[in-house]
Order: C-alpha cells, then structure tokens, then sequence
C-alpha cells in the first residue's frame, strides 16, 4: 500500500506560493498541500511539539523549500531535515530565486534532491512549476522512518 504523499511549501511570497500551488494543480497533483510562509512554523510542524521530527514517523512528504525566509534559512532548514533520522528520506526541492553556484553546491551536499531556479518571467516560472507536478506525479516517495 502506498502513503499518501503529503507536499510540505515553505515559500513566503505569497504570490509565488499560490502560483506553486495552482500550477502543480494543472499538472494533476491533487496531494494535500501544506503551505507556511515562515521556517519557524514550518520546523515546528515537521519536528512535532517535542522537536524531534517524531510526529512524522511513517508519512511521506515532499518538501518544496525557498532559500529565502524572513525569519531563518533554507539552507539552515535543509540541514536539519537531513540530519534528521525521520526526516532524511523525505525528497526536498529547493526552488528560489537563487542561482548562485556555490549554493547549489552546498544545498546538493547537504542532500538535497533537486534544486530550481524560480525563472523571473510569469509564463516560464508557471510552466516550470506544471513540469514539476508531472514529475510530483510518478516519483515514489518513502514513509519517514520508523
């Protein structure tokens, strides 16, 4: 039996997170999304009121993550995901405005599953978006450990 997969957004412009949203959508991703403009909130829903990530024991998620939070970074994000023994498995899209090399770098090192450069145009950055929820729609994602 396969999990539900979960997509988890951590996207603070508005804007961009309804445009995710709507274009994973038109691609025929119909998953739950859960959406937070903030990396506070979103570390505390992925590591549970205990801080250990235990509360998602056996979920799948998909994490779609910006480098570019107002209140910490995505890369400081990215890094505890990884470290975390429920959390590792879970794929993490980092998809930003950045296009710094050095940066890729450090997020494939640190485990992320693929990285995207937000396009700045509105049809490209749409288009990008649908070609990722066909992608959404054939990978398999695993439960967070046990």
């Amino acid at each position: 039996m396969t999990l539900p997969v979960t997509i988890i957004m951590i996207e603070d412009d508005e804007g961009h997170a309804r445009l995710i949203e709507r274009n994973i959508r038109r691609s025929g991703v119909n998953n739950e999304i859960l959406s937070f403009t903030n990396g506070t909130s979103a570390m505390k829903h992925l590591f549970g009121p205990d801080g250990t990530g235990l509360a998602q024991k056996g979920n799948a998620l998909l994490i779609l993550l910006d480098l570019n939070l107002p209140d910490m970074s995505g890369i400081d994000i990215l890094k505890q995901i990884k470290e975390n023994k429920y959390l590792k498995a879970s794929p993490v899209v980092v998809l930003t405005t950045t296009d710094d090399s050095q940066e890729i770098k450090r997020c494939y090192e640190l485990g992320c599953n693929v990285y995207i450069t937000k396009p700045v145009n509105y049809e490209n950055f749409a288009n990008a978006i649908r070609q990722l929820g066909l992608f959404f729609s054939v990978i398999q994602v695993p439960p967070a450990a046990s």
